[in-house]
């Protein structure tokens, strides 16, 4: 009998910036890709709830309730099961990462302590892994303390101290004492069992007080930043210095939409806002991380075309297949492997990389700062983007079926332009900087011009167009206008009266190719408070956004997608683009540390 509830998305992640893992409610690990964030789900239970499901997962007998937390600072969950008569266990689960030797150690390996809270409570373990995206079963060899699963794609390693002949019968047992499970890659141990665990357990802990101890945080909500700032931490595969854009595939967009897709790779568009997020919390070490990662992708393209979005070891071939023996999340498919859109053409992604790597040319406290060499590099991306920004594209929406020239491409054209001006000017070459200034003019006039609708009394999608689109909302964000120039302020108010359900904002009006959407987009309703804050709304920015802290699941954590009838989140999880609206949205309308010490 397989015991994994329905899915839904009220579940924490643990990870090291290797890998990760998604921990539903009930200590049901549902989700976990090895040996990367793209990799196959040994654990896929999210997408397979049935029997062929694979997942670990800690049954209590007569389970009643459950309580779920994260250790504060820290990407160590903590989940409280309870039977019907008051007796209960706690499991404690973390991936390990801290610094060893002068590296950091973040192995692919799960840590999982159980702890008794009071009585004598039965439990089984549920220990099913599954290989080839939940087609193959492995074999089960078993040694003194450890459980090995054998496939033909890899082997994992259960060490433990709980009664191995319970785990392999699945058989319910007394837990009269704390027992250690670490499940990881196929090797001995170096120390025991119990004190591998715990010393893992206490050195990690240490890493993330460390870690959330040096950022820069607002006053206010404090709590949920710091959250949001771990989960962007955990979304970086520490490796090749690649940002995933969510860790999971296929959890659909809208209940029964079509709109399924797998986002466990790294859109240039997505990672510069999440390092801007976290620089602005004055953690640069992700950035870092990052431009190692687009110096790649820029040197590789040679001044030519770069896809939207790569593999995490920067992949360009992301093939999208449909898995059809999943039933995927709820029984609402496809299963999406891979990503079309990396087929397509998105403009204004040559903005997004010069908006990453700029900083990288004025930050003395980066331990490698950019120079001219990097500038000539960077020079390449921005005549690309001068001689597409008015030419059609997929748009950052990535729209399978038309092409238009998109305001929100033509907009991040001027953003490289103008900060190659920047640059310049911050490098001592002033023929550049004319150079790039006179590009982001001309860039400019063509936007102001061409992307006005005085029909709609606002800045539409496209050039000579007349649909609605949040996107012009990061007209603001990018220093592009004025936020209380009256063409902004009056796309704000038609953007709000067009998109807007409460509180909620939808991307754009405009059917596409599955029909109009039927939720709203994260992203584009921190888009809205900010521009509130902006044009001086600054309690309406505030109002929605303690909803948008409502909207989050127990722990903290939002998808990309919010139900504004249901208030249910849909679309992949943690998703990086919400997790970032809240940090700039906290940051922006929070009171000043000066108004209280």
């Amino acid at each position: 009998m397989n015991q994994v509830p329905q899915p839904s998305l009220n579940m924490g992640v643990i990870g090291n910036c290797a890998f990760s893992a998604l921990v539903d409610s009930r200590a049901n690990i549902v989700w976990c890709c090895l040996p990367r964030f793209d990799g196959d789900p040994v654990f896929n239970a999210l997408l397979d709830p049935s029997t062929n499901g694979s997942y670990w997962g800690f049954e209590l007998e007569n389970f009643e309730r459950s309580e779920q937390s994260y250790e504060p600072n820290t990407a160590i969950l903590r989940t409280r099961l309870f039977d019907r008569q008051g007796q209960g266990v706690e499991i404690v689960d973390f991936a390990p990462r801290f610094l060893n030797r002068g590296r950091t150690f973040r192995p692919l390996t799960i840590v999982r302590r159980l702890i008794v809270l009071g009585g004598s409570p039965r439990l089984r373990v549920l220990l099913r892994p599954r290989f080839d995206w939940g087609r193959q079963s492995p074999q089960i060899t078993q040694g003194s303390t450890h459980i090995r699963y054998v496939s033909p794609q890899s082997t994992l390693r259960l060490n433990s101290d709980a009664p191995l002949s319970y785990l392999l019968s699945e058989s319910f047992f007394v837990v009269d004492r704390p027992m250690n499970f670490i499940l990881g890659p196929d090797e001995t141990l170096l120390t025991g069992i119990e004190d591998t665990a715990r010393g893992f357990e206490q050195e990690t802990s240490s890493y993330w007080k460390h870690w959330t101890r040096a950022l820069s945080l607002p006053l206010e909500w404090q709590d949920a930043v710091i959250r949001a700032a771990i989960t962007l931490k955990l979304s970086l595969f520490e490796d090749t210095g690649a940002i995933v854009a969510a860790m999971t595939t296929s959890i659909p967009e809208a209940p029964n939409s079509g709109r399924t897709w797998d986002y466990r790779f790294c859109w240039l568009r997505d990672a510069f806002f999440v390092v801007r997020a976290l620089n602005s919390l004055s953690e640069v070490g992700t950035m870092e991380d990052y431009l190692r990662w687009l110096n790649n992708v820029v040197v590789r393209s040679r001044g030519g075309h770069i896809q939207p979005l790569y593999g995490i070891g920067q992949e360009g071939q992301l093939s999208e297949t449909i898995l059809e023996h999943l039933p995927g999340y709820r029984g609402m498919g496809p299963v999406r492997v891979g990503n079309q859109a990396a087929e397509h053409f998105q403009h204004d992604v040559y903005g997004n990389i010069v908006l990453g790597a700029a900083q990288a040319f004025h930050d003395h406290r980066l331990f490698r700062r950019a120079g001219r060499t990097e500038f000539g590099d960077l020079e390449a991306v921005g005549e690309q983007a001068f001689r597409l920004y008015d030419q059609p594209d997929a748009g950052m929406w990535e729209l399978r079926t038309r092409a238009r020239v998109h305001t929100s491409s033509a907009l991040m054209s001027w953003a490289a332009c103008d900060r190659l001006a920047k640059v310049a000017e911050a490098l001592a070459l002033p023929a550049r900087v004319t150079h790039w200034r006179e590009r982001a003019e001309l860039i400019r006039e063509r936007i102001l011009r061409e992307a006005w609708s005085e029909e709609r009394g606002a800045f539409v999608e496209s050039f000579g167009g007349r649909d609605l689109d949040a996107s012009a909302l990061l007209m603001a964000e990018v220093n592009f206008i004025d936020p209380r120039d009256p063409r902004f302020v009056s796309t704000v108010e038609a953007l709000e009266r067009n998109l807007c359900d409460g509180p909620y904002m939808r991307r754009y009006e405009g059917a596409d190719d599955f029909g109009k959407p039927e939720t709203a987009f994260n992203i584009c309703t921190f888009w809205r408070i900010d521009a509130l804050a902006r044009i001086g709304r600054r309690d309406d920015a505030r109002a929605i956004f303690e909803l948008m802290l409502a909207s989050r699941n127990p722990l903290g954590l939002l998808s990309e997608d919010t139900h504004a009838t249901t208030g249910e989140m849909w679309g992949n999880f943690p998703q990086t683009y919400s997790m970032v609206g809240l940090i700039n949205a906290a940051t922006r309308l929070s009171a000043r540390w000066d108004t209280v010490i």
